[in-house]
């Protein structure tokens, strides 16, 4: 028995198959994605779920911003609004623009700047990582990533809820600036709470991205450039993004923005403002108390936070105003204070702040190598940006006629972001806009080796390559290729040239270098493969779409030539083959819609040391590998071992000079030492192919920068939150039965004076339900404080039992009067629709007998029993348990419906009899809705000719039914209905039953 082989193809679909099943049972777990835009005073969250395109989620106080504040006590939490409110009463417990903490050690200047700014704060130092935690009391303390977690979590369950489903995925915004150490602080912040990240999108570009999403038909192949200029509670960016169409391999022409410059400052902002108003009124209420030998009010906490709270107020308000009163009722001392404040007063407390708003503008310019010229508009973003003095500096600046203002500057980062979130998802498919973002810190790759300067002298010499260049595009993979290297060696990971920023931003930036790779197992690889030919040690780097970098691999790659037969290709290989091109295999880098497209691998002149002596080059290259000359596609990559497709006709460069494999050709094939060409069949047998040989070598890392929370600490940590989470919701189950209990208490006592409960209770009854319904409200005022989740349901479990009686007598009168009516409604109707059934004819019925006796019997027995209940009913007493019960009248319904629409429906499909035929064969008359088309043909006599013309039709009397023709037989018999099809058509002719 021969067996039947699969083809490659049929295979490689079924394994296709299988993956997109795969993906569709992943995808059903959750469809809604989220986005995060954390901003440094408030944070907007938004959704997109099937139905729901694009939506900004509400928070528990029906708002679209939720302040990014958390109140933590040893016992309960507060988020958002509630935690704003608690500043004030807890103003140590309560933390409010922590992320400017992340990624910083405490020697960090912006340390010391928090720690002036809320001095009510206690932050202990975390020797470990070298950074600092909030110190809320003894046992508890928590680092910024923690509470950064907190809030994510937060953000989280308020998508969760406005969603109705379960949401892991998200996309969150932090600023352009942040760095390698604070951009890797954010991640693990996400991941404490249980979020899967699908990027970390810059908040400038997530608001580029929502300008031009909205903008897409004005977006053509002339480029558009635009500055957005973002000022923020706590710093400032500026932005020049160009907006063109481009091509793109699998969409065609495509809109695009990319990422021209930036320019920020770190603490430029509103909250900066705030502290200098808050700051003039503190003196300004001390002045007032001068000589009562009162306090400094900056020395009490809760009178500085509701300073701040009442300074951000006054900031809005003289935004639109030219001045304004300060009040606040009890400020310290039960002392109210009062005072005016002028917005030129308020000018001249920011003037510093003021001049320093064009600086992100000749930041952002010097980056992109533009002109002010070339700004086709400038757009305002950010609430700080609302500051008149702070849009008139600007619009000075830039020299244009006016500010745009067309864009939502609260929620367009937010928009943004989750746009790119459905677009990063698989369960959603949206128009492709492509996004090429900027590197803003360059990183550059430093090594030292031996150098023979001159015969029998070797000196060290340090060498720099840089690795992604300021403003290149990302997300992107690069390789490192080092010839040299025979033996275990290290190497730096630094950032590059920093000279754009200031002094105090260096300060600030923290240290400039990021890893130390040590590489071992070098020397064992040349070892194990002694007779090939080394092509470098290759270090693989990828700058993510998140802007984080990271050592994917570093290989030993060896290379030879081999002579090899050549045989037909396995099956295996075909399918290898045949999948490889289902899924792009080999022909294209992968792209992504939303991403920068991955450039193919080209060798780049180096950066610095370009005059190494031969063999010491090292090799920039980028990841995807370009197809080698002469090949019709490049193999897939190999695993260890492997070897390049036979018939490859490979290149090789080393030490600058290329040396070609000998090519076969039509009439033959050089040898490797020139000899001549060989016969056809030899050249069959034998062809010269590349072996490559791969060794992975062992990578240790030495972060330098600031260390990762290690694994049993973020684990920790993730158990830590998990424990509050818990608490939290153990605490809200609480307050529920609480709340419950109470209600249930307050509710019954108002209904025992209700004239409906009175009518069904005697006064026995009330007082025994009153009286219960008072002791339980004494102990809950009483122990109800210190008592459980399980004594409060019990309690109340106890009440409704008690009462259970008395509501359901009040709940069944209630429903009597519409239950009775609907039963006598069905009967009313089943009863004609029977009598209708049983009046058709013989020849039409579609019912059985048995049918229209069972019909029948529901019926009669439905009446008898409702006129016999009623009856009972009426003779029991209103505090009697009541006979007459809303789910028995249910009952009747469902039975006597389901008896009636099983006729129903039978008669809707049944098909009408067939008509008897008359003696000439012609059919009965069709029905009057028939159509000419659906009449039969009418087939001549036998001996009769279709060319022969018909008999000629009787002529028609206008007024009798009588047949024209004298001869023709009389109505009565079959003939009688064939006869009638020739009545007039002005005439009516009777209907029958069934075409009622």
């Amino acid at each position: 028995m021969a067996v039947r082989r699969q083809r490659p193809r049929r295979l490689a679909c079924w394994a296709l198959m299988a993956i997109v099943l795969a993906d569709l049972l992943a995808l059903s777990d959750t469809l809604a994605v989220m986005s995060v835009d954390l901003g440094s005073e408030s944070m907007k969250v938004a959704i997109v779920k099937p139905g729901v395109p694009m939506e900004i989620v509400l928070n528990k106080e029906s708002r679209r911003k939720t302040p990014v504040t958390v109140t933590l006590k040893e016992n309960e939490r507060f988020f958002g609004d509630s935690a704003a409110s608690m500043a004030i009463k807890n103003p140590k417990a309560t933390l409010r623009y922590f992320q400017h903490l992340l990624g910083k050690q405490a020697n960090n200047p912006h340390v010391a700047l928090y720690q002036a700014r809320f001095p009510e704060h206690e932050l202990s130092f975390d020797p470990q990582r070298q950074t600092v935690r909030f110190q809320i009391s003894p046992q508890l303390q928590f680092s910024p990533e923690e509470v950064l977690g907190m809030v994510l979590n937060y953000s989280r369950s308020l998508a969760e809820d406005f969603a109705e489903q379960p949401i892991k995925d998200a996309v969150i915004t932090v600023p352009a600036f942040f760095n390698q150490a604070e951009r890797r602080a954010v991640l693990q912040a996400a991941r404490i709470a249980g979020l899967k990240v699908l990027q970390l999108i810059n908040d400038n570009t997530a608001t580029a991205l929502s300008y031009g999403v909205f903008r897409r038909k004005d977006i053509n192949v002339t480029a558009q450039t635009v500055m957005f200029y973002d000022m923020g509670s706590g710093s400032t960016v500026c932005t020049i993004v160009t907006y063109q169409t481009v091509k793109t391999k699998e969409a065609g022409m495509q809109p695009q923005l990319q990422i021209r410059g930036v320019g920020f400052d770190r603490t430029l902002g509103g909250l900066e403002m705030e502290l200098r108003l808050r700051e003039h009124l503190a003196g300004l209420f001390n002045e007032h108390r001068k000589g009562q030998r009162a306090k400094d009010v900056r020395e009490n906490p809760r009178a500085m936070a509701k300073l701040l709270r009442e300074a951000n107020r006054l900031k809005t308000v003289l935004s639109a105003n030219a001045d304004h009163m300060a009040q606040i009722e009890g400020l310290m001392d039960d002392m109210d204070f009062k005072a005016k404040v002028t917005r030129a007063e308020f000018e001249e407390l920011c003037a510093d702040l003021f001049e320093r708003v064009p600086g992100p503008v000749h930041q952002a310019l010097q980056s992109s190598e533009m002109s002010l010229d070339e700004i086709e508009q400038v757009i305002l973003v950010g609430g700080a940006t609302r500051v008149p003095k702070v849009q008139e500096v600007l619009l000075k600046a830039v020299g244009k006629e006016e500010l745009g203002k067309n864009i939502n500057a609260d929620e367009a980062a937010a928009m943004g972001a989750v746009y790119q979130a459905a677009a990063l998802s698989k369960a959603f498919k949206v128009k492709p806009f492509v996004i090429r973002d900027a590197v803003v810190y360059p990183i550059l790759v430093e090594f030292t080796r031996e150098v023979e300067e001159e015969p029998g002298v070797r000196n060290l010499k340090h060498n720099k390559r840089v690795l992604f260049s300021r403003m290149g595009p990302y997300p992107q993979r690069k390789v490192i290729t080092f010839n040299r290297y025979s033996h275990d060696f290290n190497f730096h990971i630094n950032y590059g040239d920093l000279g754009f920023l200031g002094p105090e931003d260096l300060r600030v930036f923290g240290s400039q270098n990021l890893t130390t790779v040590k590489l071992k197992g070098v020397g064992d690889s040349f070892k194990k493969y002694p007779d090939y030919e080394s092509k470098g040690i290759k270090a693989h780097f990828n700058l993510d779409e998140s802007g984080v970098l990271s050592l994917d691999r570093v290989e030993s790659v060896f290379e030879t030539l081999v002579e090899d037969s050549l045989e037909e290709e396995s099956t295996l290989t075909k399918l290898g083959n045949t999948i490889s091109s289902l899924f792009g295999g080999g022909t294209t880098a992968d792209t992504k819609e939303n991403g920068t497209d991955t450039v193919q691998e080209e060798e780049e002149s180096p950066a610095e040391g370009g005059k190494d002596e031969p063999g010491e080059q090292i090799d920039l290259k980028e990841e995807a590998e370009a197809p080698v000359e002469g090949t019709s596609q490049p193999p897939p990559t190999k695993p260890k071992g492997d070897t390049a497709a036979e018939g490859e006709k490979p290149t090789e460069k080393e030490n600058g000079d290329k040396s070609e494999a000998q090519k076969p050709s039509e009439k033959g094939e050089a040898g490797p030492e020139g000899a001549p060409p060989a016969p056809e069949e030899e050249k069959k047998q034998k062809l010269a192919r590349k072996q490559r040989m791969v060794e992975e070598i062992g990578v240790e890392l030495v972060v330098l920068d600031l260390p990762d929370l290690p694994e049993d600490e973020l684990a920790h940590s993730v158990q830590k939150l998990e424990d509050l989470t818990l608490r939290d919701l153990e605490k809200q189950e609480r307050e529920k039965a609480a709340n419950s209990l109470e209600a249930f208490i307050f509710e019954t006592q108002d209904k025992l004076y209700q004239p409906e409960y009175q009518e069904v209770s005697t006064e026995e009854q009330r007082e025994e339900i009153a009286g219960k319904l008072g002791a339980a409200s004494t102990w809950l005022e009483d122990e109800g404080f210190a008592a459980n989740t399980v004594m409060l349901k019990e309690k109340l479990a106890e009440l409704r039992k008690l009462c259970l009686g008395l509501f359901f007598r009040v709940e069944e009168r209630k429903k009597w009067p519409e239950r009775l009516s609907a039963l006598d409604s069905l009967l009313n109707h089943s009863s004609i629709f029977l009598k209708g059934a049983r009046l058709l004819p013989e020849m039409d019925q579609i019912f059985t007998e048995v049918e229209m006796t069972t019909l029948e019997k529901v019926i009669n027995e439905t009446w008898a029993w409702k006129n016999a209940t009623v009856a009972e009913q009426a003779k029991l007493l209103a505090t009697e348990k009541p006979v007459l019960l809303s789910k028995d009248i249910e009952a009747k319904m469902m039975a006597l419906d389901r008896e009636v629409q099983y006729l129903l429906n039978k008669a809707k499909f049944a098909k009408p009899r067939p008509r008897p035929k008359d003696k000439n064969g012609t059919q009965s008359e069709p029905p009057l809705n028939a159509s000419a088309s659906d009449q039969e043909d009418v087939i001549p006599p036998a001996g009769q000719t279709e060319d022969a013309k018909p008999i000629a039709e009787p002529e028609k009397v206008e007024t009798g039914s009588e047949p024209a023709d004298p001869e023709a037989p009389e109505l009565g018999g079959p003939e009688a209905e064939a006869e009638q099809k020739e009545q007039p058509a002005g005439q009516k002719r009777p209907l029958k039953n069934d075409e009622l």
